[in-house]
């Protein structure tokens, strides 16, 4: 039987003790703790569908750090970030290509039959459990929104 994400994520933890890499196991930590806090907040244990969208959620912060101290000039502080994100990346599935993108996006024009800004919501809904975690879905929004348009 295979492990869950999350075992997965806490047998890296002792790894990475073990190993006395401080930068991967404060990441590492850093992930588990948003998981335990989830599952505080919700009460149950979770699936690892719900530990992929924290660490996509993760990844989408790590994204938006890294442009802002890129903005200010702290390349220290944007490097540290860039290390952090592949390490929470190596946890999320395979990314998606951009041809597999525009194929999801296709396809889910047709089987929604949009045809306008209005119908966004339904296509987005329709690609979301599709993409989640292995793409960006701000680059997926601003795609269906360009062909939208």
């Amino acid at each position: 039987m295979s492990t869950s994400l999350k075992e997965r994520i806490i047998a890296d933890m002792k790894s990475a003790m073990r190993d006395k890499n401080k930068e991967r196991l404060q990441t590492v930590r850093l992930i588990l703790a948003a998981i335990k806090q989830a599952e505080v907040d919700t009460r149950k244990v979770l699936d690892d569908a719900a530990v992929s969208m924290i660490l996509d959620k993760l990844v989408k912060q790590r994204r938006d750090s890294i442009s802002q101290y890129d903005g200010a000039g702290r390349t220290d502080l944007a490097d540290q970030e860039r290390a952090e994100m592949a390490v929470i990346q190596e946890y999320l599935p395979e990314q998606l290509s951009d041809a597999e993108i525009e194929a999801l996006i296709s396809e889910a024009l047709v089987a929604t039959g949009a045809s306008g800004m209005k119908d966004m919501g339904k296509v987005m809904s329709m690609i979301k459990p599709r993409a989640q975690g292995r793409a960006d879905m701000g680059k997926i929004s601003a795609l269906i929104k360009s062909r939208l348009l």
